[in-house]
């Protein structure tokens, strides 16, 4: 029987520039292309319409079609990896299994148990970086220690991003040079699969949101720090959803970067930075960074985070990014801090709450930027400021939304007698919770 390779998509979803499937067609081996309908994960999505489901099923017919154009094909299967790997080493003689690296605790789990499986079978099981720049140790203080505040952490990244240059190569960063799969498409393995499941059959349903494309101009880039922060204007490029599923290379969009805008690169590198805190510290995935800050008492009144997800606070800032999460997938990233500093400093609920809840709407959600976010909000993650930034949502509003022409996008109820009165006066909620954080903290 030929010996047989398998590369697996993850989350990576394209055949381009893609790290793990590069050293896959470069292997001894024909290469079949694998992509598992993971249960172990959609059986937790309550949302049976959730478009990210929804995302992932066109990108991967999108895969089927583009492999096909070349006489191969896709296997797609649905199931526990464990058991799917098992099924698939009794339907081939696998010599490897290539994929690319996964830093959530399930993912590592999953990997675990897939390898040692393989090793049992006598079958390697490689991993490669892909979906950021830098990662682990590559980036660290000068003791090999990790940082743990953003913006040294920032500076050490460009040092080494540019401490190799291809001076043949229009002086590109080694680290930024793609991987050209597509010279060694022969490599893949020339069969014919089974069709695509449909969505029916993964047990969900097709979404009528729309879902944002990968093509971002030039000018957006270039102006981006200049418009970012204003949620009434285009000024944010949305590729979160195809940064979280691979759709497009972290290292193109990053020498697109560069020559335009240094603070849109830092958005990059603030993922990479998010992504290196959950690998060194993976406590932060269920608790906080500062874990001192497990001492606040919070009040994790349920029905006021009802009205929160709801986005009938009373606070029309806060309501429309919440009424726009619940009906695009979407929030901007300004009104993101808005919305999580309201919901743990206003409220005092735990910031876990919001960070669940983020979850299950973002279609971009990443765990690692996510629950980094939620942190720097709540105050107990790696962020430098002390606890007591709290956000006024109406100085925010007279900052970035003066005109409210994003409010009433989305809170056409905005100055009618049916708006809901503020559910908490901000003088008090501030004052408040200055006092449980310094309760909380007095001790340390």
């Amino acid at each position: 029987m030929e010996k047989l390779s398998v590369f697996w998509f993850r989350r990576d979803l394209r055949l381009e520039d893609n790290a793990g499937l590069y050293h896959a067609l470069k292997g001894r081996s024909p290469v079949i292309p694998l992509f598992i309908f993971d249960t172990n994960i959609l059986d937790k999505l309550s949302d049976r319409s959730d478009a990210r489901v929804n995302f992932i099923w066109n990108e991967i017919r999108r895969i089927k079609q583009e492999l096909k154009s070349i006489s191969s094909d896709l296997i797609v299967r649905i199931g526990a990896p464990l058991e799917i790997f098992k099924e698939l080493t009794i339907l081939y003689n696998l010599q490897a299994v290539y994929t690319n690296h996964d830093f959530e605790s399930y993912g590592i789990e999953r990997d675990h148990l897939v390898n040692d499986y393989l090793k049992e079978q006598n079958i390697g099981f490689y991993t490669y970086k892909d979906h950021v720049i830098f990662e682990k140790e590559e980036v660290v203080k000068d003791d090999g220690k990790p940082y743990t505040v953003f913006t040294p952490y920032a500076k050490k990244w460009k040092i080494k991003l540019n401490s190799k240059i291809d001076k043949q190569d229009n002086q590109l960063s080694y680290y930024l040079k793609s991987y050209p799969s597509e010279k060694y498409f022969d490599n893949f393995k020339k069969f014919k699969s089974d069709q695509l499941p449909t969505l029916k059959s993964l047990g969900f349903c097709y979404t009528t949101i729309e879902l944002p494309g990968t093509v971002v101009q030039s000018s957006l880039i270039k102006n981006y720090e200049a418009n970012r922060n204003f949620p009434a204007i285009q000024g944010t490029s949305k590729l979160g959803i195809h940064f979280r599923f691979g759709t497009i290379s972290i290292r193109e969009k990053a020498r697109k970067a560069m020559p335009l805008s240094e603070t849109f690169l830092n958005e990059l590198i603030w993922r990479d930075f998010y992504a290196q805190i959950l690998y060194h510290f993976p406590y932060v995935e269920k608790g906080p960074f500062r874990q001192e800050y497990d001492r606040i008492e919070w009040i994790n009144n349920p029905k006021d985070f009802e009205k929160w997800c709801e986005g009938k606070t009373g606070y029309p800032i806060v309501d429309a990014g919440m009424r726009e999460l619940n009906a695009s997938g979407f929030m901007h990233n300004r009104v993101r801090m808005i919305t999580a500093s309201f919901l743990t400093k206003h409220l005092l609920i735990d910031w876990r709450w919001g960070e669940q809840y983020f979850a299950e709407k973002l279609l971009d959600f990443d765990l690692a930027s996510n629950n980094g976010g939620w942190q720097w909000a709540a105050g107990c993650g790696t962020d430098a400021a002390p606890y007591f930034r709290i956000f006024s949502p109406d100085a925010q509003t007279a900052k970035f939304d003066k005109d409210k022409i994003y409010i009433k996008q989305w809170v056409p109820d905005y100055n009618s007698t049916t708006y809901p009165k503020p559910m908490v006066d901000h003088s008090f909620a501030r004052t408040r919770c200055l006092e449980i954080y310094k309760t909380a903290l007095k001790s340390f």
